[in-house]
């Protein structure tokens, strides 16, 4: 019986490792068009570590669940709190990035009259949190009045009660909103503070824009065009020289 539940324990921290691993690399890698180096780690904390926080103590004292590991329930839970802190965290953190490539003088102004680390990072990490916290905020503000979440209506289909439909739908609102809250903090910060060095400077070259980069195609093109074009005139020639 033991043996079952530490297998069931590494299976279930197994798929949450995973979890948090492809909704890394789906906000850091893949969607992302300005990167900065560490990013993928930054955004798997704060994924993986609010969802985890938030879902175990959501799960044991909220919910009830027994065990709070429990795979029927807690691997649901997760995919639902790692969904929306990915929106969340990604939101966040190319909202910085953005305001460090578009505010960069100002961001230096500050810098150079005299503004310490910290005070260059608070209006943008602000913004940034602000922007990202804005879906689950307006999400949390409608739920129950004008939509109707798939869990609550899955239940109640299901034949559950009501009430109980929405106390868990109620418990799963506040637990995505705290996991967010809390993702989309430390990336923020993290990420502002590679921006901003201790120095304190503005490391805007550390910044890359996937959107300006040129692909290897696009580079190789007028290399190919300046070889053909040289094989061309060495055909001409050669067969110039011929009818002579």
């Amino acid at each position: 019986m033991l043996r079952l539940k530490l297998e069931t324990q590494i299976i279930v921290a197994g798929v949450r490792c995973v979890l948090g691993g492809l909704a890394a690399l789906e906000v850091s890698e893949w969607t992302a068009k300005r990167t900065i180096k560490g990013m993928f780690w930054i955004t798997f904390t704060a994924i993986f570590g609010s969802a985890i926080s938030v879902g175990l103590v959501g799960s044991m004292f909220a919910m009830n669940f027994d065990p709070p590991y429990s795979a029927s329930k807690f691997i649901p839970t997760m995919g639902m709190l790692f969904g929306n802190t990915m929106v969340g965290v990604s939101l966040g953190m190319d909202s910085v990035l953005v305001s460090v490539d578009t505010r960069r003088d100002l961001v230096e102004s500050m810098l150079c009259y005299g503004a310490s680390r910290w005070e260059a990072v608070w209006p943008i990490a602000v913004d940034a949190a602000r922007t990202a916290m804005v879906p689950s905020i307006t999400s949390m503000g409608i739920t129950g009045l004008i939509s109707i979440p798939g869990m609550m209506s899955g239940q109640i289909l299901g034949g559950a009660d009501v009430m109980d439909a929405a106390r868990y739908q109620q418990v799963i609102v506040f637990m995505i909103s705290a996991s967010v809250a809390l993702g989309v903090v430390f990336s923020v910060i993290a990420v502002s503070f590679l921006v901003i060095d201790s120095q304190p400077q503005l490391r805007s070259e550390r910044i890359i824009n996937k959107a300006t980069q040129p692909s290897v195609k696009s580079m190789r093109t007028p290399m190919a065009r300046s070889c053909s074009s040289i094989v061309r005139l060495k055909a001409w020639k050669s067969a110039s020289v011929d009818s002579r």
